[in-house]
């Protein structure tokens, strides 16, 4: 008999739906003799008061898994976390919204009314106008993950994560197994350039403003480590799978810095207070790094780990 799997959309982007599909034909051997699809909006029209809009409250088919994609930021997406929670024995949490918040975490810098205000009220591109209220459902207080609402059995990171995580994740489940998790490594432990421990640009963490120092005629294990060149590179707190099964993460495939999109290595890491005492182990001086609250925590903006600040007394 076919798995059910059951999955949702919330404050998100829909490219975790995309890496659904971009499991490609491995997706094709499951469906539909292993897995049964029976709610899913990116791809099937479904409705949350029945199909007719005749029912009265919100609710969701029953399957032996639950994917959710995106995080909380509405009453409503809190109400289809409970509601999927209740319907389904595995609950999973897909891609970094879901897991950590992700990038519409960084508004939970700002209390929901500033938030509001600068959009519908300064924006400089429209009249100033009140936030809609009609038909909208309330925010919540901050962007939330989905284990905030409800308990999460099975975290697959990523923005978006890589298909190779989707498909590994559903044939463990489809083979009756009830865990799942990527291992507790950093992109550190997966990335080959070279690494001397020690800054080679100063002790000021530099603006990505040039591009670094390699040559692309000679493989990456030749470029010395972004980080040390005096470059701000969250691999050192961001746990590895960005690249799916082949190894070298994508962002140092490209020669770039790792942006922290896999999340923290472990759950409940503090990434802003690794990543300082990263930095500092090189010789670079964290209080360099602009606006560090916020990059420190790109994609983590859940679990409280960015909130408003304290207003400070006029002197």
């Amino acid at each position: 008999m076919a798995v059910k799997v059951s999955s949702e959309w919330l404050n998100a982007c829909s490219g975790c739906e995309i890496s659904i599909l971009n499991i490609g034909e491995t997706i094709l051997d499951l469906i539909p003799d292993k897995i049964e699809l029976v709610h899913i909006p990116a791809l099937v029209d479904s409705k949350y008061y029945g199909q007719l809009g005749d029912g009265t409250k919100l609710e969701l088919p029953k399957a032996t898994v639950g994917l959710i994609s995106g995080g909380v930021r509405t009453e409503e997406h809190a109400e289809v976390v409970r509601e999927m929670r209740d319907k389904v024995d595995i609950l999973v949490a897909l891609g970094t919204c879901a897991t950590d918040g992700g990038i519409p975490a960084q508004a939970n810098m700002w209390k929901n009314e500033d938030v509001l205000k600068k959009i519908f009220g300064d924006c400089p591109t429209h009249e100033p106008a009140g936030h809609p209220t009609e038909i909208v459902p309330p925010y919540t207080d901050s962007v939330l993950a989905v284990d905030e609402v409800a308990k999460v059995d099975i975290y697959i990171p990523g923005c978006p994560p890589h298909p190779d995580w989707i498909a590994d994740a559903l044939l463990a489940l489809v083979e009756g197994k009830t865990e799942w998790a990527l291992p507790e490594r950093s992109v550190c432990d997966t990335c080959p350039v070279i690494r001397e421990k020690k800054s080679a640009g100063g002790a000021a963490i530099k603006r990505p403003l040039e591009n670094y120092t390699y040559d692309p005629d000679e493989p990456i294990e030749k470029m010395r480590c972004i980080m040390e060149q005096g470059y701000l590179c969250l691999g050192a707190v961001t746990r590895a799978g960005c690249a799916g099964k082949s190894g070298v993460p994508r962002c140092i495939q490209a020669r770039q810095a790792c942006r922290g999109c896999f999340g923290p290595i472990r759950r409940g890491a503090k990434p802003m207070v690794d990543m300082m005492g990263a930095l500092s182990s090189i010789g670079q001086d964290a209080k360099s790094l602009v606006d560090r609250r916020a990059l420190l925590n790109r994609f983590v903006g859940a679990h409280k780990n960015l909130r408003p600040l304290p207003q400070r007394g006029k002197k």
